[in-house]
């Protein structure tokens, strides 16, 4: 049994592997200020509530975009599993080759989808990685990372329009049946998520054209995140939601790494 662990910037996702099959996953809040000690009772108890052992464990991989986090989670493991992890990071075997200027400054979770991402579709492949931030990665078919683009998460996009504008409220991600609204709650959920939508589709046509100029091979598109449904939902330019993208990247890491 392993435990795989993605820290992002609101929420860490805990993923249990077990003989060829995820057999629990769980969302906690990302807190700096939380000590190892909180969070190992917090993960304990996910445990229990789960009649699962911890000393079953046999391996765990963390990848996170949050550095300041890492002392206690990696305090935390040690106390409650006796296990050393493996930190996805510069020196781990993934298999792709990154073409970035400065690869160090790639994001872990952005690698961690490339790799499941190259292992499962064996294609050229678009990654839209719907979280705080909303990422945009461009994979070839031999597992050349060329890159890609960021964008503010749709959860940080309504939060800006209602911190600084004084009038506009607070709103629901929910999409209102059509975009010329008659109030002021789904006039806000029409332009931010349709306006999101609409920002998706142009991004992954441009990167498409750009990808296909050197290879004629059309990218398929896959998105995971919080809100990747309900993107998906209303668009042609994503071909699959894959929620367990991440987790199946930190687990293929996992194995590679274990040695």
């Amino acid at each position: 049994m392993i435990l795989l662990v993605d820290v992002g910037n609101t929420n860490i996702v805990l993923g249990v592997h077990k003989d060829n099959e995820y057999i629990a996953s769980w969302r906690i809040s990302t807190d700096p200020n939380k000590t190892s000690d909180e969070y190992g009772i917090q993960v304990m108890q996910l445990f229990s509530q789960n009649n699962l052992d911890a000393k079953e464990v046999k391996g765990i991989i963390i990848s996170s975009v949050v550095p300041n986090i890492m002392h206690s989670l990696e305090n935390m493991i040690r106390k409650c599993f006796s296990i050393e992890p493996i930190i996805v990071g510069p020196g781990i075997k993934t298999g792709i080759n990154i073409k970035y200027d400065n690869p160090k400054e790639v994001g872990a979770d952005r690698i961690v989808n490339a790799v499941a991402a190259c292992e499962r579709h064996k294609r050229p492949v678009i990654i839209i990685d719907f979280g705080t931030a909303t990422t945009f990665c461009a994979l070839t078919r031999s597992g050349d990372y060329l890159g890609g683009c960021i964008v503010p998460g749709i959860k940080i996009s309504s939060d800006a329009l209602f911190e600084r504008a004084a009038k506009l409220p607070r709103v629901e991600l929910e999409l209102p049946e059509q975009l010329i609204c008659k109030n002021t709650i789904s006039s806000m959920q029409a332009g931010i998520l349709y306006g999101y939508i609409g920002q998706v589709e142009y991004i992954v046509s441009k990167m498409k054209n750009e990808m296909m100029r050197k290879n004629s091979e059309e990218p398929y598109v896959i998105a995971t995140g919080g809100l990747a449904k309900l993107i998906f939902k209303e668009t042609d330019a994503i071909d699959e939601v894959d929620d367990d993208l991440t987790l199946e990247g930190l687990k293929i890491l996992y194995y590679k790494n274990k040695e």
